[in-house]
C-alpha cells in the first residue's frame, strides 16, 4: 500500500475553484494494474451538487451571450493547451482505468486535442437558422438557443473522451456543463477539468466527483436543462424515472453486442487481425461498448481463420504493466467489473461454450513472470466457441477481453445471427464483395457498420445506437433547441 505522502488528491471543480466535498467525504481510487490505492477523490453531496447546478446556472448567461466566433476562441485555446498536458493527462487515465499507456498517448490525447479544435469551428452551426417566405407578406424563420446547462454522465472506460463529446460540442453552442465522472475513475477528469479551468470562465465548466446519489440530484433538478449519459442500460432507465417530473432532453450511448462478420472471400489475414486487435483486445481490454464481441465466421473459412486469430493475438498482444509502452493490452479497469467478466467465463463453459484461446483469469495466472502485478485484475484475451446465439454469453454485455466465435452458412443466416439481440451500437463486415457490403450496411441494425476496418471514428460522423444502444449523440445541433419566428409585413 503507497503512504500517505505518495497518494494523490484531487477536488472537484465548482464555479471556477478546487474544493473538497462539503462534507469532507473521499473515495479511493485503486491501481488496477496491482490493486493499490494511488488516488483520493471527493465523495460528493447534494449540496455539492446543488452548488455545481447554481454555478452553471449563473455562468450560462454571460457565456450565451458570446458570440460563436468569441466562444471558438475559448475552445480553441483549449485544444492547444491539452498538448501541453499530454503526458501528464495520459499517464492519469492509464492509473484511473488500466487503458495502455501507448493507447493513451498515441491515441487518445490527439484525439481531444483534434475534438476541441473540430468543437471550435462548429460553434457557428449552433447559431444558423432558416428562412421561409410563407406568402407575400409572411416570413418565418428559425433560430438556434442553447438549451442552459448540461450535465454529462460519464464512463470509467474512456472519462476523457467523453468528458470531451460531451463539453466540447455543449460549450460551442453556448451551454454551461457540469461533468460527473464514474465514482472508479474520476482522477483523470478532475484533472482535466482543473486544466480547462485555465482557459474557461468561471462556473462555465464544473466537475463533481462522488456515487449515485450526485447523479440523481443533477439528472433530476429543474435548472438542468439536458442530460447525456454514456454508461449502462440500468443508469439510462434510473435518469428516465428520475427526470419524469421535470422532462428534459435526454442522449444515451449505452451498451453492445456487436457482431463482426467475416465472409469466406474477406482478406482473412486482415480480418483476423481487424477481429481480435483492434476489433476488441487491445482496445482497453475489451472494456469499450463498441467492441467486436461476436465474431460470426463463414463455414469454408473458419478453421483457417480461427488459426490465424489465435496467430495475430500470439504475435501482437502483450499483456502487462500499463504504464510500459510495449505492453498492448492492461487489466480490467476495476474490481467489481473483474469479478462480472470472471463470471460470464464460468457461464459461459457451463453453457457448454468451448474456451479455444485464453481463458484464465487472475494475476498468477495470466502474469506468473511477473511478480509485482499478481494483485491486480487481470483477465487474458479469450475466444469461446459457440453454436448458438441464444447463450447468456451470446446475448449480455460482457465488456472485457472475451469474444465468442461462431460458424455461419449464408448472408442471410449472418444477418439474422448479428441482429438477433437488443444491442445496436456497431458492427463489422470483412468482404471483397462490394455488393455484399453495401446489402449488409443496409440491413444490419447498428448505429455504424465498418466495411474491412473496425473502431474508426471522428468528428466529421455522428456516432450513437439503436435498440437498447440507445438514442441521439452528442453533437453540436443536439445541444441546442429551434425557435421558429413568423412575421407578417404591414
Amino acid at each position: 500500500m503507497q503512504t500517505a505522502s505518495e497518494i494523490k488528491e484531487f477536488h472537484n471543480l465548482i464555479n471556477g475553484s478546487l474544493v473538497p466535498s462539503s462534507c469532507g467525504g473521499k473515495m479511493e481510487s485503486i491501481d488496477p494494474s496491482n490493486g493499490k490505492v494511488w488516488a483520493r477523490i471527493p465523495c460528493s453531496t447534494a449540496e455539492d451538487a446543488e452548488d455545481a447546478v447554481r454555478a452553471a446556472r449563473q455562468a450560462f448567461g454571460g457565456w450565451s451571450e458570446l458570440t460563436a466566433m468569441e466562444r471558438s476562441s475559448y475552445l480553441r485555446k483549449i485544444g492547444d493547451l491539452i498538448s501541453e498536458h499530454a503526458e501528464e493527462l495520459a499517464r492519469l487515465e492509464t492509473m484511473d482505468n488500466g487503458w495502455v499507456i501507448r493507447e493513451t498517448s498515441y491515441g487518445l490525447i490527439p484525439s481531444l486535442t483534434s475534438l476541441w479544435h473540430d468543437a471550435a469551428g462548429a460553434a457557428s452551426a449552433a447559431s444558423r437558422g432558416e428562412t421561409v417566405q410563407l406568402g407575400p407578406k409572411s416570413i418565418g424563420y428559425t433560430l438556434r438557443e442553447p438549451l442552459g446547462v448540461v450535465v454529462g454522465i460519464i464512463p470509467w472506460n474512456a472519462p476523457l473522451f467523453t468528458f470531451t463529446i460531451k463539453a466540447a460540442y455543449a460549450l460551442a453552442a453556448g451551454n454551461s456543463v457540469i461533468i460527473k465522472p464514474s465514482e472508479h475513475a474520476s482522477a483523470a477528469s478532475l484533472r482535466f477539468g482543473e486544466i480547462l479551468n485555465q482557459i474557461l470562465p468561471p462556473g462555465v465548466l464544473n466537475v463533481i466527483a462522488g456515487d449515485g446519489e450526485i447523479g440523481t440530484v443533477l439528472v433530476s433538478h429543474r435548472d438542468v436543462n439536458r442530460v447525456s449519459l454514456t454508461g449502462s442500460g440500468n443508469t439510462a432507465k434510473a435518469i428516465v424515472r428520475s427526470t419524469a417530473m421535470a422532462p428534459k432532453p435526454l442522449t444515451f450511448e449505452l451498451g453492445g453486442k456487436s457482431p463482426n462478420i467475416v465472409f469466406s472471400d474477406a482478406d482473412l489475414e486482415k480480418a483476423a487481425a481487424g477481429v481480435t486487435l483492434n476489433g476488441i483486445f487491445t482496445g482497453n481490454a475489451g472494456q469499450l461498448c463498441v467492441g467486436g464481441s461476436r465474431i460470426l465466421i463463414q463455414k469454408p473459412v473458419f478453421e483457417e481463420m480461427v488459426l490465424l486469430m489465435k496467430k495475430a493475438m500470439k504475435e501482437h498482444i502483450k499483456i502487462g504493466d500499463p504504464l510500459n509502452p510495449e505492453a498492448t493490452m492492461g487489466p480490467i479497469a476495476n474490481e467489481v467489473q473483474f469479478n462480472r467478466i470472471c463470471s460470464y467465463l464460468e457461464i459461459g463453459k457451463e453453457e457448454g461454450g468451448e474456451i479455444i484461446a485464453g481463458g484464465r483469469y487472475g494475476g498468477k495466472q495470466v502474469l506468473p513472470d511477473l511478480p509485482m502485478l499478481h494483485e491486480g485484475y487481470w483477465i487474458e484475451p479469450t475466444l469461446i466457441r459457440v453454436n448458438s446465439n441464444s447463450l447468456q454469453i451470446c446475448q449480455e454485455e460482457i465488456f472485457g477481453p472475451v469474444a465468442v466465435v461462431m460458424p455461419f452458412d449464408t448472408e442471410e443466416e449472418a444477418l439474422r445471427l448479428a441482429n438477433d439481440t437488443n444491442y445496436g451500437l456497431g458492427a463489422g463486415v470483412w468482404t471483397s464483395n462490394l455488393d455484399c457490403a453495401h446489402r449488409m450496411a443496409r440491413k444490419l441494425e447498428s448505429g455504424t457498420v465498418w466495411v474491412n476496418t473496425y473502431r474508426r471514428v471522428g468528428p466529421e460522423l455522428p456516432f450513437g445506437g439503436v435498440k437498447e444502444s440507445g438514442f441521439g449523440t452528442d453533437s453540436i445541433l443536439e445541444n441546442t433547441r429551434e425557435k421558429t419566428c413568423i412575421i407578417e409585413a404591414g
